[in-house]
C-alpha cells in the first residue's frame, strides 16, 4: 500500500487529473440527467454557494461509503468520518485538498467530536456496529466509542455499558454520537440502539444515563437519540441539545440529565446540533413531501438563531411561523443534497455538509453569499 509520505508528495498529481473530470456528483455517478440544483440555496441573511465539487479527490483512489460527520481542528484542518475502511478519516484543507487519512477499524464509522486538552486536540470516534459487507449486506457488530489523537493512536475505548452493569441483557447498545462538556465529561447518545445518553467522566468512567423509552414524563423519552451537543451559548449555563429524530425535535437537558425543554422541528428529521456563534446548524436527514409522504431522495440544512427560531433551511423551503409556531419545513422542490446527515462551519462562516446515502458522494460546501 502506498505510503503516507508517497500519498502526499502524489497529492498534487491527484488533485490535477481530479480537476480535470466533472465535478464529483450527480453529473457522473447517476445514469439518468438529474434536474439542476439552484447556484445559491438559502433564505434571509443565510445564502449559499454550491459546490458539489470542493473535495479534490476520487471514488476509486479514496473510495466513500457515507461521509457521517465532519470536524475542524485547531489548524484549521477539516477532518472526515466515514464507514469506508480503506480511510475511515479524511484530512482535508479548506481549498478541499486531501492532507491525510487513516483508519480501517471502524466498519460502522458514525460519530466524530473534537476536544482540546491541554493545548493538543483529541478526537472521539463513535462505530455504532452496523455496517455493510462487500456484498452490500447489512451486518452488526459491537458499537463503541474510541478516543484517538488526530493522528488515529489510540488514548482509550468505551465499550458496551453493559460490562459495567448498566444496561440490562434486553438493551441493544449502538452508539451513534459524542459530546464533550467543558469539565471533560463525556456524553454518548445511544442513537440507534436504545435512545440513553450515558454520562462517562473524562477517562470513560460511568456517571449516569438518562433518556430512554419509558419515563413517566414523556418529555424525558427519545425517540432516535441520533445526536448529542453541549451548547455553550450561554457559558454560564451550559446544556445538552439531545436528538429526538423520530420526533423532529431537539430535546434540551441540563448537564445532569434534567429535562428543560424542546425544540420542535416539524417536518425535519434532525442529526446533531452543531453550535457555532450564536447559531445552531444541523444536517436533516430525511423530510417529507407537502402531502406528508416520506421522500427518499431528500434533505437539506437547517439554522436556528439565538432564540431557536429557524431563519434559513437551504435545500429546504423557507421557514413559516405562524402565531409564533413554525410550520413544517419541505424539501425543496429540486433537491440539493441527499440526506444531509452533519455540517461543519468554519471561520468563513462556509458549511461543509456531509451526507448519508448519496452514491459514495465527498462533502458539499456551501460558501456564505
Amino acid at each position: 500500500m502506498t505510503s503516507r509520505r508517497n500519498f502526499i508528495r502524489n497529492s498534487t498529481m491527484a488533485s490535477a487529473l481530479v480537476a480535470a473530470t466533472p465535478a464529483l456528483g450527480f453529473s457522473i455517478l447517476h445514469k439518468d440527467k438529474q434536474p439542476d440544483a439552484p447556484a445559491v440555496i438559502g433564505h434571509g441573511d443565510f445564502k449559499y454557494k454550491v459546490d458539489k465539487g470542493w473535495a479534490k479527490i476520487g471514488v476509486n483512489g479514496y473510495p466513500l461509503a457515507n461521509c457521517h460527520e465532519m470536524v475542524q481542528d485547531s489548524k484549521g484542518r477539516l477532518i472526515m468520518l466515514g464507514d469506508h475502511t480503506n480511510n475511515n478519516i479524511l484530512i482535508f484543507d479548506k481549498s478541499g485538498k486531501l492532507l491525510d487519512y487513516w483508519g480501517s477499524a471502524y466498519p460502522g464509522g458514525h460519530g466524530l467530536t473534537i476536544s482540546k486538552e491541554g493545548g493538543e486536540d483529541f478526537l472521539l470516534i463513535t462505530d455504532c456496529g452496523y455496517y455493510q459487507d462487500r456484498w452490500g449486506n447489512g451486518k452488526a457488530q459491537a458499537g463503541q466509542v474510541v478516543k484517538t489523537k488526530t493522528d488515529g493512536t489510540l488514548i482509550f475505548a468505551i465499550g458496551h455499558p453493559r460490562t459495567i452493569g448498566v444496561y440490562s441483557e434486553k438493551e441493544a447498545f449502538r452508539p451513534t454520537e459524542t459530546a464533550v462538556a467543558p469539565n471533560g465529561d463525556i456524553y454518548v447518545a445511544d442513537g440507534y440502539g436504545s435512545d440513553y445518553i450515558i454520562q462517562y467522566d473524562s477517562n470513560g468512567k460511568y456517571i449516569r444515563h438518562f433518556g430512554g423509552h419509558n419515563n413517566a414524563n414523556p418529555d424525558h423519552n427519545l425517540q432516535n437519540a441520533h445526536g448529542v451537543t453541549v451548547d455553550t451559548r450561554d457559558r454560564n449555563n451550559p446544556t445538552l441539545v439531545c436528538s429526538s429524530r423520530n420526533e423532529n425535535c431537539y430535546k434540551v437537558f441540563t448537564l445532569d440529565g434534567k429535562f428543560i425543554k424542546r425544540i420542535d422541528l416539524p417536518g425535519m428529521y434532525v442529526c446533531r446540533a452543531v453550535i457555532n456563534g450564536s447559531n445552531l446548524y444541523a444536517g436533516v436527514c430525511w423530510s417529507k413531501d407537502a402531502a406528508g409522504k416520506m421522500l427518499g431522495s431528500s434533505g437539506f440544512v437547517t439554522i436556528l438563531d439565538a432564540e431557536n427560531k429557524v431563519v434559513s433551511s437551504p435545500g429546504g423551503t423557507a421557514p413559516v411561523y405562524k402565531n409564533g409556531v413554525l410550520q413544517p419545513t419541505l424539501q425543496a422542490a429540486v433537491p440539493v443534497f441527499h440526506h444531509g446527515h452533519d455540517v461543519c462551519i468554519d471561520e468563513d462562516k462556509s458549511i461543509y455538509v456531509c451526507q448519508w446515502n448519496a452514491n459514495h458522494t465527498a462533502p458539499v460546501k456551501l460558501t456564505r453569499v
